[in-house]
């Protein structure tokens, strides 16, 4: 019934057989077989052309619906069987991130219909705590990251780290800075983040064995950026900050000597479920054809 379909939205017994990946004498002989249980020909055929029959109209029009229902139904058993249906709870941790996880969950509702996704913002101030407690089950978030109850996956999105200053400060006419500048500076930052994170983030001394002046002073980052805005200090962000956090009285100086932030994938325990090996594979393919 599955050629007659193909067969009947093609009406071309040659690219019949190309979708179905069989011969063409295969396509005809399955017409006949059909067209002789039915005792009536369901297809006109001419050198030239190849047209339904009023029977094969009938036909299409009774049988496509059920046909389609069928796979459907087999679909939806098949996701059940390889568990990828129900919710999943994806974390993201910045806007950057949490565009990437949009567009992913996108494609990936397209693929299994069946897997419901869920999306939440984190806060650097508890960047494990939802992943830890069960609130979630993946996160796109800021790397290095080395827990030991916790998987590191793919690195998906790469961010260039920028000054932020307010624009009066001396360095605000730069290009560029470097992390030899910090050691003059008051560097403010957010309370809580892990330290391997912060000190990746912000190194604590600089290439010349100068102290970076390091202060947590805020769990949030608006308060955050409002602090450096006032000129009470600065702080290490990342490019798309000039995008997302625009402020008349702050500047964005791009470092010459730090590398870019990664972004990666991040879920509890070393067994991920099946959800989320699907969304792992699904953003890796998202973002490597958004990169080229």
């Amino acid at each position: 019934m599955h050629t007659f379909l193909v067969l009947a939205e093609e009406l071309h017994f040659g690219r019949t057989a190309e979708r179905l990946l069989i011969s063409r004498a295969r396509v005809s002989q399955m017409t006949r077989t059909l067209e002789r249980r039915v005792g009536a020909p369901l297809f006109e055929r001419s050198s030239r052309r190849v047209t339904l029959t009023p029977l094969g109209h009938q036909l299409r029009t009774e049988v496509a619906p059920h046909h389609q229902g069928v796979l459907d139904a087999l679909a939806r058993v098949t996701e059940a069987a390889r568990g990828t249906a129900g919710v999943l709870r994806v974390g993201f941790s910045s806007p950057l991130a949490g565009e990437t996880v949009m567009r992913v969950s996108e494609v990936l509702r397209e693929r299994y219909p069946l897997c419901e996704v869920q999306i939440r913002e984190i806060h650097l101030s508890d960047h494990f705590g939802p992943l830890r407690r069960g609130e979630l089950d993946v996160q796109l978030t800021e790397l290095p990251v080395d827990e030991p109850d916790l998987t590191v996956g793919p690195v998906l999105l790469r961010d260039a780290r920028v000054l932020a200053v307010s624009g009066g400060h001396r360095l605000a006419r730069r290009t560029t800075v470097s992390v030899e500048d910090l050691a003059e500076e008051e560097v403010v930052m957010m309370e809580g983040m892990p330290v391997l994170f912060r000190d990746s983030l912000i190194p604590a001394r600089t290439p010349s064995g100068r102290p970076v002046r390091r202060s947590a002073v805020t769990r949030y980052w608006q308060e955050l950026l409002a602090l450096v805005a006032a000129g009470e200090g600065v702080t290490v962000a990342v490019a798309q900050g000039a995008v997302y956090y625009p402020r008349p009285n702050l500047v964005y100086i791009p470092f010459d000597d730090l590398g870019p932030l990664e972004y990666g994938l991040l879920w509890r325990g070393t067994d991920a479920s099946a959800k989320v090996c699907a969304f792992a594979e699904v953003a890796k393919e998202v973002c490597a054809a958004e990169q080229g």
